[in-house]
């Protein structure tokens, strides 16, 4: 404040020769004026050293009044074109400031995040080994039905090739049996003719009742001979694929020689 008062209290300065308000062309009569009693004195003695200083005054005076401004407009440009180039330079980083400032603002609930994070990651570790638990049932659940799928397949494919054997074999002895009697060929031409007729009764096929006749002997003879060998081959060759699936797919458990179950792990 007192720097304000004695600036404002300072007298404004009048300009011109030695602050006289004078022209400074009234230093030339000045200074011619006093260099007559100076030389003449010799106060001041003129020489190589003197003339030298007054080029070198008349030379800066000259470059000043002269090139002065040039030199003050390129100096001023360069100037200007650094505080360009430092303002721009100033302007990215107050920009990048300013994003950092924007990320950290974004990132303040950072801790929260985490914990949030965690929080889910706990209730997943939870959840993963409840399905720990859970999965070996769903597991074995799954290996006892493909096992059971694959007893099914199994005899049915048994039961189609032994009614085809079977057929096979019916027709083979039905057809040599009517190939060698002619009693039953009449007869079979006969009910033949009476169902073309319409005049045929029911169960009086020869054909028909030859074939049952052959089921009923077929199924005698096996009630007769049946020692259990046959489903004791079918029975092995049915644990021996079972077993085959459940090593390759690793499965739980594995069938004995009596098809019975036993854990493997």
């Amino acid at each position: 404040r007192k720097e304000e008062e004695s600036k404002a209290v300072e007298p404004v300065s009048k300009g011109g020769l030695f602050g006289t308000g004078l022209s400074e062309w009234f230093a030339l009569p000045v200074g011619i004026t006093a260099a007559v009693p100076l030389i003449k004195y010799e106060w001041l003695v003129v020489n190589e050293e003197t003339q030298l200083l007054a080029v070198f005054i008349a030379f800066c005076v000259t470059f000043y009044t002269q090139g002065g401004d040039a030199v003050y407009k390129a100096m001023d440009e360069t100037a200007k074109t650094i505080l360009k180039e430092h303002t721009e330079a100033e302007d990215k980083v107050i920009a990048a400031m300013e994003k950092k400032l924007e990320f950290l603002k974004a990132n303040s609930n950072m801790v929260d995040d985490f914990e949030a994070i965690n929080k889910i990651r706990e209730e997943a570790y939870v959840n993963l080994n409840k399905a720990g638990k859970v999965k070996p049932q769903h597991d074995f659940k799954a290996q006892m039905e493909k096992a059971i799928a694959i007893i099914v397949q199994e005899e049915q494919n048994v039961a189609e090739k032994a009614k085809t054997a079977l057929m096979e074999e019916a027709t083979a002895a039905v057809t040599a049996e009517f190939g060698s009697s002619k009693e039953l060929q009449k007869a079979a031409l006969d009910s033949a003719i009476a169902k073309i007729k319409g005049t045929a009764k029911a169960g009086e096929d020869p054909v028909q009742a030859t074939f049952i006749q052959f089921f009923k002997n077929k199924a005698a003879d096996a009630a007769k001979s049946d020692d259990g060998s046959e489903a004791a081959a079918q029975r092995a060759a049915l644990v021996h694929k079972l077993n085959a699936t459940a090593k390759n797919e690793g499965f739980f458990f594995q069938l004995d020689a009596n098809g019975q179950p036993k854990m493997v792990v």
